[in-house]
Formats: C-alpha cells, sequence, structure tokens
C-alpha cells in the first residue's frame, strides 16, 4: 500500500509519510524516568494523539503504560459522581491492563482482580479515595512502574470530579515516599490544567488554585523543523521521483506554517492529491514546485476545515482574543510577552500567538492570513465604499494573467484622496493600511495570495508580500515622517528586494503634510526600480 500524507487522526509509520519524532520520545521519557508529572497541552491538530501512542510503544519494554482518551471511554455521563466516574475509570483500568497481554506477579493480579471485582458489584461505595487505594495497590505490587496517560481531558472541562480526580492524584505524588502510585502521570489536550479551572469553579476564592500545580513545565518542541520536514519529504521523493529539492522545499513549508504539523501534512496531501493533475500542474514535477506550493496554500486557505473554524469559534469565545489578534494584525501594535497576562496565555494555548524576542506574534503566516481574510470580509468592511471601489476595479489590473501593481497604488491612491483625504491624521495612521489591504483582498481573491512580514510590522512600517500565479511583490507601507526617514525606507526597501531576488519593489506613505502631493512615482536606486505612492 502506497503511503499517504495523513490529517486526520493519529500518523503510522507503515501508512503515512510522518516526521521523525524519535528525539521528542527520547525527551519525554526523560520526564517519566524522573518520575515527573506531566501537562502536555497543545492547540488542536498539533500532533498530540500521534505522539502519545507512539511514546505507549517506545515506552513499554520498561513501564506498563496505561493509555486512555476520555473522550472514548470516559463520556459526560460519568462524570455526574465520584461513583460513576470512579467505576468507569476502573473498568477501563482494568480492561487497558488485560491488554496488555503480559503475565503479571501473582500479588499484582490478586490486587486487579479485586478492582474488577468492585467493578462487576457496580458498588455505590466506589469513590474516588477507593479507587485509588486498589490503584495504590496496584501499583505496590507490580514488577514495574506504572506511567498513566490520559489524552483528550477537555472532555472533562465543568466538572468538579474531575478536580477531585486530580487532587487525589496530587495527594498521592506528594506522598510517594510511603503510598505506591503512578510513576508518571501525562494529561493531555487543548487546555491547560491550570486554564481548565477557570471553568469549574463559580467562587472567586478557588480560580486562582490548581490541584495540578505538581506539573513540571512541558518543554518539548512539537512543531517540525525544516530539517525535520526535509527528512519526511526525502522519503516521498525516494518512493515518487518528482525532482523537487526537498530542503528548500521543507524551508518554504516551514516558512509559512512554523511546523504546525497540521499545516505541514495538510500543504503536503493538497500537492499531492489535488494539486498533482489539475491543469497547470499536469504531474508531480510541477506540483511539487514554488508554484504548486502557492496553489496548494491558496487551496489551504479557501477551504473550510475543523482547524480554522475552531480558531475563528475561539475569537467569539474569547473576545480578548479577538482584541489582540487585531491589533497586531492591523495597528502594528507590539504587545510585549507576558505569561503571567491572561489574555497573552490563552492566545499563546490555542496556538494562535507565539513570543519572538519578548514580543507576541501571530504563530504562522498560514494563520495570519486566515485572521486577515475573517476581519477583512466582514460584513462592515465589504461595505466600506474602498471594498466596493475594490470590486468595481478589480479586472483592471491583471494583464496576460499577471498583476499591475503599479496601476493598482495608482487607483487606491485616487480613491483613498477622494473617500477619506479630508479625515483627520488619526484615522489613516491607525486605518491606512487596513484600506489597503481592503483594497488588495478582492482583486487577488481566488487566485492570489498576501501576508504580512512579520519583522516588518509596526506602527510606521508594514512590508505587505503578494504572491501572484508564482510572482512575488513586495509593497512597503510606512507613516511619512519627512525626507530623510524617506530615503531610509528606501534603503530598507532596496534589501529586502535584494533578500528575494526581485528587482522592483513598491512603497505606499500616508503623509499627514497639509501641503503633501499625492501621486505615484519611480524612483531608481541602482538596479531596483522603486515605485512610490502618496496620498
Amino acid at each position: 500500500m502506497n503511503k499517504t500524507f495523513n490529517i486526520t487522526a493519529d500518523c503510522k509509520p507503515n501508512l503515512h509519510y510522518m516526521v521523525d519524532i524519535h528525539s521528542r520520545l527520547e525527551q519525554i521519557k526523560g520526564y517519566v524516568d524522573r518520575g515527573e508529572y506531566l501537562s502536555v497541552h497543545r492547540a488542536r491538530q498539533y500532533g498530540k494523539t500521534t505522539m502519545l501512542r507512539a511514546l505507549d510503544e517506545y515506552l513499554k519494554s520498561t513501564y506498563y503504560v496505561i493509555s486512555m482518551d476520555f473522550q472514548m471511554q470516559m463520556s459526560g455521563a460519568k462524570f455526574r459522581s465520584e461513583n460513576a466516574f470512579s467505576v468507569a475509570f476502573a473498568k477501563a483500568f482494568v480492561r487497558i491492563m488485560q491488554h496488555l497481554d503480559v503475565a503479571f506477579p501473582e500479588k499484582m493480579e490478586q490486587k486487579m482482580n479485586h478492582l474488577k471485582k468492585a467493578t462487576q458489584e457496580s458498588r455505590e461505595d466506589l469513590e474516588l479515595v477507593e479507587l485509588f487505594q486498589y490503584l495504590s495497590d496496584i501499583c505496590r505490587e507490580s514488577d514495574r512502574p506504572l506511567v498513566l496517560v490520559i489524552d483528550e481531558i477537555d472532555s472533562a472541562a465543568n466538572n468538579q470530579v474531575f478536580l477531585d480526580f486530580l487532587a487525589q492524584l496530587r495527594g498521592y505524588y506528594i506522598d510517594r515516599d510511603r503510598s505506591a502510585t503512578f510513576r508518571s502521570v501525562i494529561l493531555a489536550g487543548v487546555y491547560d490544567i491550570r486554564n481548565l479551572k477557570r471553568k469549574f469553579r463559580s467562587d472567586e476564592a478557588h480560580k486562582m488554585n490548581s490541584p495540578w500545580n505538581i506539573a513540571v513545565d512541558f518543554k518539548v518542541d512539537m512543531s517540525f523543523s525544516a530539517d525535520e520536514i526535509a527528512g519526511m519529504l526525502e522519503e516521498y521523493e525516494t518512493d515518487h521521483e518528482t525532482g523537487m529539492n526537498a530542503a528548500e522545499m521543507a524551508r518554504l513549508i516551514c516558512e509559512h506554517t512554523s511546523g504546525y504539523p497540521f499545516l505541514v501534512s495538510k500543504l503536503c496531501k493538497l500537492m499531492d492529491e489535488e494539486v498533482t493533475g489539475s491543469e497547470n500542474f499536469p504531474g508531480m514535477k510541477e506540483a511539487w514546485t514554488y508554484a504548486g506550493f502557492l496553489e496548494a496554500e491558496r487551496m489551504l486557505l479557501a477551504e473550510k476545515n475543523t482547524l480554522f473554524e475552531s480558531m475563528v469559534n475561539k475569537l467569539y469565545d474569547f473576545p480578548e482574543l479577538k482584541e489582540i489578534v487585531y491589533s497586531i494584525l492591523f495597528m502594528g501594535k507590539e504587545n510585549f510577552y507576558n505569561a503571567l497576562n491572561q489574555a497573552i496565555g490563552t492566545a499563546e494555548m490555542f496556538g494562535f500567538v507565539k513570543n519572538v524576542n519578548g514580543v507576541v506574534t501571530i504563530a504562522n503566516r498560514i494563520f495570519e492570513m486566515v485572521f486577515y481574510n475573517l476581519f477583512l470580509t466582514s460584513t462592515e468592511n465589504q461595505n466600506t465604499d474602498i471594498y466596493k471601489a475594490a470590486i468595481q476595479d478589480k479586472n483592471q489590473f491583471i494583464y496576460a494573467g499577471y498583476l499591475n501593481v503599479e496601476r493598482l497604488l495608482e487607483r487606491f491612491v485616487t480613491h483613498f484622496d477622494e473617500l477619506y483625504g479630508d479625515r483627520p491624521d488619526n484615522f489613516k495612521e491607525e486605518d491606512g493600511r487596513r484600506y489597503f489591504l481592503l483594497y488588495l483582498r478582492p482583486i487577488i481573491n481566488g487566485t492570489g495570495n498576501y501576508y504580512v512580514e512579520s519583522r516588518t510590522r509596526n506602527m510606521e512600517r508594514t512590508d505587505v508580500i503578494i504572491d501572484y500565479r508564482g510572482e512575488q511583490s513586495i509593497i512597503e507601507l510606512k507613516i511619512w515622517r519627512g525626507n530623510a526617514y524617506n530615503e531610509r525606507g528606501e534603503e530598507q526597501l532596496v534589501e529586502y528586494l535584494n533578500h528575494y531576488h526581485l528587482k522592483k519593489g513598491y512603497m505606499l506613505s500616508f503623509n499627514f503634510n497639509k501641503k503633501k502631493t499625492i501621486g505615484v512615482k519611480r524612483v531608481i536606486l541602482g538596479d531596483k526600480v522603486l515605485v512610490e505612492a502618496v496620498v
């Protein structure tokens, strides 16, 4: 059977092209060997389940691994009472231990039978205290340390019973020199337990008290590096002989996804299954190219998938997230990273943002475009005059299949001056870049993509990179701060053009001077042509 790129459930090495996660498993085993308790919280579709199932196999020669999935094994009804939870947990525990298919020591077998008998009798007195006494007895008589792994702990949200379960784990951990217990416990989900507590408690006094304060920081990087992606692509190349440069393609994928596992696999899957055989990419050799990658990215951004839907829902569930994302994208605001800031912590937990040199930035270019598209296509924005003007103008800028950016800037300058020229300066500074993106998006929609270079995004400067049919254009958006500042901007743009191996670049300045001259002109600097627009 031919391997495929997988985007659903866990990845299996015999069926799917995978990144080598051996080094991550080694790191996690180090935590387990030290007897540490962990909370593995990562965003949706970040490879948690794949890693945990691989970990089960990796540890089994040294430990008895009890791997549970609360979504599958613990329905909501199981959390209605301590007794219901304890009976359900005990049944799942016994079943998993039996499926290990090993010969347990006689005394350990006896203790497991005691627990099994208690569940068969459906004892109403089997609650958490009694459950943990049984589990402690089993751990004491075991010939190997036991490791408890629970995936999808989010299924336990809004439930006091689960908090009490964590309290028991904590109590036995603290008393582990006198009472036998699990060597290590790993809880995995989207939410950090410290955030789950906000849902459980209605009284303010308990909001900041977590029963899982025994967990160590989980510092295993689960994102894929360019080298790791290249290793996966090299295996694919061995099978298919596309002629791609695996290292360069991996670098490109990593640059746009920041190694987010689902996005990496999805782009590869699109190039393999959807781009290949399409009108402009008849075979694999054509698909696994820069142009093929851009086509896959366009397809991804145009589709409705569970990850993107979840992201959008979170923005509405947590208004503070929407505020942070909007301020970064459109206002160039620098939100300095503070791990104690609840809004930033929540945004980081959901995978929306990351800490880059002490500044909060959007996690990757794909997410950035999802958010831009969401904001720019709101009913409010689509009703703006500049958006409507773009709809009317959109057929004016495509010549022989390519985008005429100079003409686009000319029309934008005209419209912006007509519509907003008499607005106060603070309007232009706060909303100028938003209105340009509002004008740009419907013009390239469906054919091209754009993104904002995070390294240059601030209150005074933003570089927009347009990818249209495999051709890149760089537009520097900035606030006019005089001729000297403008000349420095020209030098910066030239450096940027050199980085992208381009001969032509664009500048759009929002000038607040009363005597300014609006319009578009060309400036020649060495071998570069700069098209400069002023509004």
